[in-house]
């Protein structure tokens, strides 16, 4: 299951002379996992909890067992997060999948979703503009303040 792709879409070629990405063998421990994730174990399996990451294996023991599609996921939800998503949204678009795939629904969701969160980006740099403005407004103006009191002083010296 590909996490990034449409359904029937084709893998992207990797440049010529670039090496591709290693294949995440079957079987990895949850630090294997989290280290080519770039997540922490407690990370891992809160995602778990949350039903993230579902139907994770288990060895006769107990350990958890993942492979690529986990790695791809969790991959995914790392970049939805680092795109401003929540992990309530995140988890909207996980339960599509499930029912679904990737589908055409999924993706238009997903896009609105980055959609919205591309306006609230807007408007919060809107907003921040609006404050350096203000800052370098009231910088100039206690700059001022600061010359005049100098000016003050050196005439009364």
């Amino acid at each position: 299951m590909n996490w990034q792709l449409r359904a029937g879409e084709a893998k992207a070629e990797t440049e010529p002379g670039t090496p591709a990405a290693p294949a995440a063998p079957a079987g990895l421990s949850i630090g294997e996992l989290c280290t080519r994730a770039g997540l922490s174990p407690r990370t891992v399996r809160y995602y778990e909890e949350l039903g993230l990451l579902p139907n994770v294996r288990r060895r006769a023991g107990g350990r958890r067992v993942y492979g690529g599609d986990e790695l791809e996921r969790l991959r995914f939800i790392r970049r939805l997060k680092a795109l401003g998503l929540s992990l309530a949204e995140i988890r909207e678009l996980n339960a599509v999948h499930a029912i679904a795939g990737s589908t055409e629904a999924l993706l238009e969701r997903l896009g609105g979703l980055l959609g919205r969160r591309q306006a609230e980006l807007e408007a919060r740099i809107g907003e921040l503009v609006g404050l350096r403005d203000e800052i370098s407004r009231y910088r100039a103006h206690v700059a001022g303040r600061i010359d005049r009191l100098r000016r003050a002083h050196r005439r009364n010296a």
